[in-house]
């Protein structure tokens, strides 16, 4: 699936005036003419039928006579909150990044180009259904109308949407199948820049995950009898804001929307919800070409034949110190797909799924299913790519989906490692039907839980066989957030929001439970006279009396952390190279002298940084917002809130890290519990969240983190679902287009 690299983690955003190069849509801002065009008549018609609902939190409720009007309201409200990141997010997925970044940001958009190209999504516009084309000509009505009523609003590139976008970004996940695609290897093979030069990075394990987790409970192990459901994605901050759009056409979904698209991702309506986790099944294949030159082209062997390689020149437009200026490649591909890099003197070419029209479909489509057996009927279109499903819903089921694109491959070959792309036996074998996949209903354990890790412990003793399915139905391992939650869910019984809210947040440190029963193992075979037994006795006596649960009043959860992050930095290179994530590698791995050293190290590094290692790990680990940018800018000397909870790294369900280059003292999470919720399906639906900050994007605004200290905390709000409870609650009501009192 193509899920482009998002604004979470892009570069900063500094205003700059940017022509649309030749081929792009026309500004249809442009001009003075008062003349009302066809296109503003039919915003304006549009605008009229559609009512927000902005709740004392700044939520946006969206109410429209229509699914399209609907979504003509979301998009606009998406832009009052945050118009930078949903432009942002579609500079990206058209693969124009360097035009408004510059020259550094030309191979990431080689890639995009690679897989998406306007030509390409217009002819998949024009094949859509028309209730489908009704949706994205309201997506790009609802953000076009946003910038006619909005003149002091300045796009970086993008002054008129257009419908087709929509299919550039049809799946909401953070990260995704193209960024498997390595840049610097790209780079390396395209740019033709040296080995040397382009140094592969550490392993990634080492940086705060991307993940969620996600929780189902059954009505026999609640308290009221009814199915709960925690959502709980992990992403960059502000990734996500928070919705509720509702139509007379059957929609009323609530939750989370990547910014910039017309579907809540992770949400619930009325009836049924649904919470998705990254790390699904092996659904992305490297292919090695053997390629000779003939006759002034390339050709690879392909069975007993040749096959020529089909060249594209692709133009990278990028801002530059002079104006704008463009470099040429010239892209290759095989029919598994496009070239990225070489590996052993042969070419790797890689498959992924490519479509966007069913994902689009998908994505819109489950937020209106309200049973399991309509839910499941959208999963048939298994283009849900890398993600798995925790479900929950009103008639009481709890379900699970491990993955959902899943092709057949021949069990003879690693499908871990890039196969032989001439031999005729690697070609994928179609896609496994759902029945194929792993998946659970209604297991007798009474819950379900993922938390990107493997699925043989979703549920309990009554999880999947991992004998019964293919190598590549599974990519990751068990980690210690799965050892968590099946801690905190196995064997309990009456469950409600708050409880299945405290279970979410438990502050066990499951990672350190065999790390410091090595780091003990190891002092105590120190000889009696070694130096390192008095100068580490402190630590020791305080890591021993350590119950593993975070705090922000506790010392030892300072220590800990600091010498983990020690571990990891020093072992990330060796973990890389066996291909084991970092976190297991220390447990595993590591020599007693290697453990101790750390710990001496860290000791050092608290003592220099805040005098002392005997420091509270609320005075290091904060929640600070500063400002609206993509690019966050911390500093220890403006206000922030102390966060007990931790990296997910070390177990912690909730998950709170910082993957942005630590140039201050403290450490300031941006990855982890973003948007949370629990909710409780029955004849009414009950729901509690939190939101990262704040819902809007602009410090000025009251909601830019009036959700800030309640998110350190892990307090949550009621959530308004019904429009007596909004009214109650109500900020604003008004048209899109009405800013008579904003």
């Amino acid at each position: 699936m193509l899920r482009p690299f998002l604004v979470s983690t892009l570069l900063g955003c500094a205003t700059v005036a940017a022509a649309l190069p030749a081929g792009a849509a026309l500004d249809k801002r442009a001009g003075v003419s008062s003349a009302v065009t066809p296109e503003q008549a039919r915003w304006n018609r549009t605008a009229r039928r559609v009512t927000i609902m902005r709740d004392k939190w700044g939520i946006p409720h969206v109410f429209g006579k229509t699914d399209a009007d609907a979504v003509f309201g979301l998009l606009y409200a998406q832009a009052e909150d945050d118009f930078n990141r949903v432009e942002l997010n579609y500079i990206n997925a058209l693969g124009r990044l360097a035009e408004v970044e510059g020259e550094a940001e030309i191979w990431r958009d080689l890639r995009m180009k690679m897989f998406v190209t306007p030509e390409d999504m217009r002819a998949k516009y024009a094949a859509s259904p028309a209730w489908l084309k009704k949706l994205m000509v309201a997506f790009a009505d609802g953000l076009n109308f946003y910038l006619h009523t909005h003149p002091e609003v300045k796009p970086r590139l993008i002054t008129h949407f257009e419908p087709w976008m929509a299919l550039a970004f049809s799946e909401g996940s953070i990260g995704g199948d193209i960024e498997s695609i390595d840049l610097k290897e790209l780079e390396r093979f395209y740019g033709k820049k040296s080995a040397l030069a382009l140094a592969g990075s550490p392993n990634a394990l080492d940086r705060e995950p991307r993940g969620s987790n996600g929780f189902a409970i059954a009505p026999k192990l609640s308290a009221s009898g009814r199915a709960l459901l925690l959502i709980n994605p992990h992403t960059s901050f502000y990734f996500r804001p928070e919705v509720h759009v509702v139509s007379d056409e059957g929609l009323n979904a609530y939750g989370a929307v990547t910014w910039g698209q017309f579907f809540v991702y992770q949400g619930f309506n009325d009836k049924a919800g649904w919470m998705h986790t990254s790390g699904g099944g092996d659904v992305i294949d490297e292919y090695l070409e053997t390629v000779t030159e003939k006759d002034g082209s390339y050709v690879y062997r392909y069975g007993s034949g040749e096959r020529a390689l089909r060249e594209v020149k692709v133009t990278l437009p990028y801002k530059s110190a002079g104006g704008m200026a463009s470099k040429t490649v010239t892209a290759y591909f095989s029919h598994h797909g496009p070239v990225v890099r070489e590996e052993g003197g042969k070419w790797v070419a890689v498959k992924l799924m490519e479509e966007p029209l069913k994902a689009l479909t998908q994505s819109y489509t489950r937020t209106k299913a309200r049973n399991y057996k309509q839910f499941r009927k959208t999963m048939e279109l298994r283009t849900n790519s890398s993600n798995n499903t925790v479900y929950a819903d009103a008639d009481g089921s709890i379900a699970y989906f491990h993955g959902n694109f899943v092709p057949k491959r021949d069990t003879a070959f690693d499908w871990k490692k890039p196969v032989d792309g001439s031999n005729p036996a690697t070609e994928w074998q179609g896609l496994h039907a759902i029945d194929e996949t792993i998946t659970l209903l209604n297991p007798a354990s009474g819950w379900i839980q993922n938390t990107n890790n493997w699925p043989f412990a979703a549920a309990g003793a009554n999880s999947p066989r991992r004998q019964d399915y293919p190598l590549y139905m599974w990519s990751l391992p068990e980690n210690a957030r799965g050892l968590h939650a099946v801690a905190v869910l196995d064997k309990r019984k009456d469950f409600t929001l708050d409880s299945l809210i405290a279970a979410a947040y438990d502050s066990h440190l499951t990672a350190f439970d065999p790390l410091i029963a090595s780091l003990a193992a190891a002092y105590d075979e120190l000889p009696a006279g070694d130096a390192l037994r008095a100068q580490l006795a402190p630590q020791m006596a305080a890591l021993r009396a350590w119950d593993r649960r975070y705090g922000v009043d506790s010392v030892p959860t300072s220590l800990a952390i600091y010498w983990g992050q020690d571990m990891v930095e020093k072992a990330s290179a060796a973990a890389k190279a066996q291909g084991v994530p970092t976190v297991d590698f220390i447990r595993d791995s590591l020599a007693p002298a290697e453990r101790l050293q750390a710990l001496v190290r860290a000791t050092a590094k608290l003592e220099a940084d805040f005098g002392t290692w005997q420091t509270p790990w609320g005075e290091i680990n904060r929640f600070q917002r500063a400002s609206g940018d993509i690019k966050q800018r911390y500093d220890d000397a403006k206000p922030s809130f102390p966060v007990a909870f931790a990296s997910a790294n070390w177990g912690s369900l909730a998950a709170f890290g910082m993957v942005a280059p630590q140039k201050t003292r403290r450490i300031y999470g941006d990855r982890g519990n973003s948007f949370v919720a629990a909710v409780e399906f029955g004849p009414r639906v009950r729901a509690k969240s939190i939101l990262a900050g704040g819902n809007s994007s602009n410090p000025a605004s009251p909601h830019f983190s009036d959700q800030a200290e309640m998110y350190s905390k892990g307090q949550f709000k009621d959530v308004l679902f019904y429009k007596a409870d909004i009214e109650k609650h109500l900020e604003r009501k008004y048209h899109p287009g009405d800013r008579s009192d904003q």
